[in-house]
């Protein structure tokens, strides 16, 4: 029956015969037409989910980004190009990641997108063929456990997202591997454990700089450890929004974050609260107020002190109030006692350091206690890697150089400028010898040649007494002045110096001369000095 009604179906070559118009069709070709095309639907469906979709007809390509989001999907498309660099499969259906999830290596891949997905699973090897990413958002999902080494092989990983989601268990080895690691959010989460592997101990990772555990359940912290972590990684370690209790150690951690400006405190003041114990109603107070209410905890305060190697400080805790017990806290916390020797406590509840040594640099903490205020002053102590005194040599020594250059510059002055005048015609002078009568100084052989002239008379005899005279007095003077060497012929004028010489002659009644000797008696009463 069904055969001969359908007959034509299985001859798609020869075409019905159609009813002429006006007449309506059979009722055996309507009672068939229902299952025709309910076969027809099934076909169409079963072909459809048979084949995975193809990225290439259903993601938008631009260069080297794919761009898969908001398509309803429920896997990743197949053939992927192998030239992708930025992968965006967000706000899709795909809740579970398997390790053929890409059947290539996608080597150029640096960034992938896979939030807001409801992701539930995550292959061991769901990463491996994407060894090259540096950027994975995985954020807004519902992960529930990161198991063991589940990101190892992103060696070259630098920012993973993994903020709003359901973690509650994370293992220690999890993020082994991610040895360029920059930045972790875990926020949003159900954490209850501080991951302190991924800032200390063996799993540290070397280049994290900021870590997110913020808004989760964690309930107690490491404060020592993270006291002694490095400046760069406490200012981006966010722990804000956590049931933690209150404490006067978290409020003395958070209290000197915010003095050092650091943003993972100064930036959520009001969202650092904790939970007072003993109350039966959980009341939730800011972690920086508890200096004023509740557990009356002490002000912090930071001071710096710079010191050399060998030298004794004193450091004074100076608090606001009179008669409070203080105590004090070496590095490492460290508890000063009456034995060590290096660290003396004074009796107004300063303390004596010294001798300075490398080692001694840190942080000493000031404990201040009374029955109504409490007070910590931190002082951080810097200790030079040289001695006060080497300084002061060279201080000295540069000192004395200089007063030595000096006095050296003066004394040259004094000898140019401020020596005696030789000659006794100079102004202000009689027309007497200089000096008094030992025949062994220079003032004594020192003798005007303007008085002996004066003196002549004009007569040619007295003219060759009074050049032997002359010659006497020349050689005297050059005898006190021998150690300077022999005398050069020539002036310091430019004039040839006669002494010596047998050429003078004098003419007329009246002891004229020539020019060459008036010459040298010019140079002879000139204000060039003798030096002896």
């Amino acid at each position: 029956m069904w055969t001969s009604d359908l007959s034509f179906l299985r001859h798609p070559t020869r075409e019905p015969r159609s009813p002429s118009p006006g007449v309506p069709l059979p009722r055996r070709h309507l009672a068939a037409l229902p299952l025709v095309l309910l076969m027809a639907s099934v076909t169409a469906d079963a072909q459809f989910m048979s084949l995975p979709l193809n990225s290439r007809t259903v993601c938008v390509c631009a260069s080297n980004i794919v761009s898969c989001s908001q398509l309803n999907l429920t896997s990743v498309p197949y053939n992927l190009p192998a030239y992708a660099a930025v992968l965006d499969l967000s706000f899709n259906l795909i809740s579970r990641l398997r390790a053929d999830w890409t059947q290539a290596p996608l080597c150029r891949l640096h960034t992938l997108h896979l939030n807001h997905n409801g992701l539930t699973f995550l292959s061991s090897e769901a990463f491996a063929h994407v060894t090259r990413l540096r950027y994975l958002d995985l954020s807004s999902n519902g992960l529930r456990i990161l198991e063991e080494l589940i990101f190892e092989p992103l060696e070259h990983l630098e920012v993973l997202l993994l903020y709003n989601n359901h973690i509650s268990q994370i293992d220690r080895t999890a993020f082994s591997g991610l040895a360029r690691l920059q930045k972790l959010y875990l926020s949003g989460n159900q954490i209850s454990r501080f991951p302190l592997e991924v800032v200390k101990e063996r799993g540290r990772l070397e280049t994290l700089s900021l870590l997110d555990v913020s808004s989760n359940r964690i309930k107690a912290l490491p404060l020592a450890e993270l006291q002694a972590l490095p400046a760069w990684i406490k200012n981006d370690l966010y722990f804000h929004r956590n049931p933690l209790p209150c404490s006067c150690e978290l409020h003395g951690l958070l209290a000197l974050w915010d003095l050092q400006r650091f943003s993972s405190a100064s930036d959520f003041r009001e969202e650092h609260t904790c939970l007072v114990v003993g109350v039966k109603e959980k009341e939730k107070v800011a972690v920086l107020d508890l200096s004023r209410v509740h557990l009356n905890c002490s002000e912090v305060k930071v001071v710096k002190a710079n010191a050399y190697l060998g030298q004794y400080l004193l450091l004074d805790c100076d608090t606001r109030r009179r008669g409070m017990l203080k105590t004090w806290a070496l590095p490492e916390n460290v508890t000063v006692s009456r034995a060590d020797k290096s660290a003396l406590l004074l009796p107004g509840g300063g303390l004596q350091i010294g001798p300075l040594k490398a080692d001694d640099s840190g942080v000493y903490l000031c404990h201040a206690t009374s029955d109504a205020y409490n007070e910590t002053l931190h002082i951080t102590v810097e200790v030079f890697n040289a001695t006060l005194s080497g300084g002061l040599e060279s201080i000295k020594t540069a000192y004395t150089t200089l007063v030595g250059c000096l006095f050296s510059v003066v004394m040259v002055l004094i000898y140019l400028y401020l020596t005696p005048c030789p000659c006794a015609c100079c102004p202000g002078h009689g027309l007497t010898a200089v000096g008094g009568a030992d025949d062994d100084s220079l003032r004594s052989s020192t003798v005007s040649v303007c008085q002996m002239h004066e003196e002549t008379g004009g007569k040619h005899d007295g003219d060759k007494t009074d050049k032997n005279f002359l010659n006497r007095q020349q050689q005297q003077q050059q005898q006190h002045t021998g150690f300077l060497g022999a005398k050069d012929p020539v002036e310091q004028n430019g004039r040839l110096n006669p002494i010596g010489e047998e050429e003078e002659e004098w003419h007329g009644e009246n002891g004229a001369r020539r020019g060459s000797d008036a010459d040298s008696v010019s140079s002879v009463c000139s204000g060039t000095p003798m030096v002896v």
